[in-house]
């Protein structure tokens, strides 16, 4: 069985004890949390809803393994023959979760 959720701005296709990095929600590592903005859940015998936009009563249940943040990106603006750069750089909170089960 597998679902694509959202969460963070992005989507993604989950299935059971799967390994996910997305950005970081209120929890702390060995919390136990409920991802329900669940799109679509399918199964194996080829039965798939499809949410319009979410599939009522479904939810996906993971646990927080580890909080990471992500590679450090820089950030450089700069204006030709006009003594202007700025620089900056940005890294992104993540957080690590295994997929426990899928519900709906």
């Amino acid at each position: 069985m597998f679902a694509v959720i959202r969460t963070g701005g992005k989507q993604y296709r989950v299935a059971k004890d799967d390994l996910l990095e997305i950005e970081r929600i209120d929890a702390k590592a060995g919390d136990k949390i409920d991802l329900g903005e669940v799109l679509m859940v399918g199964g194996e015998g080829g039965e798939t809803k499809l949410g319009a936009p979410l599939v009522d009563g479904a939810k996906v249940k993971a646990e927080v393994v580890e909080l990471t943040r992500g590679p450090k990106l820089e950030i450089f603006k700069k204006r030709r023959r006009q003594n202007y750069r700025r620089r900056n750089g940005h890294r992104q909170d993540l957080m690590l979760v295994k997929i426990l089960d899928i519900a709906g």
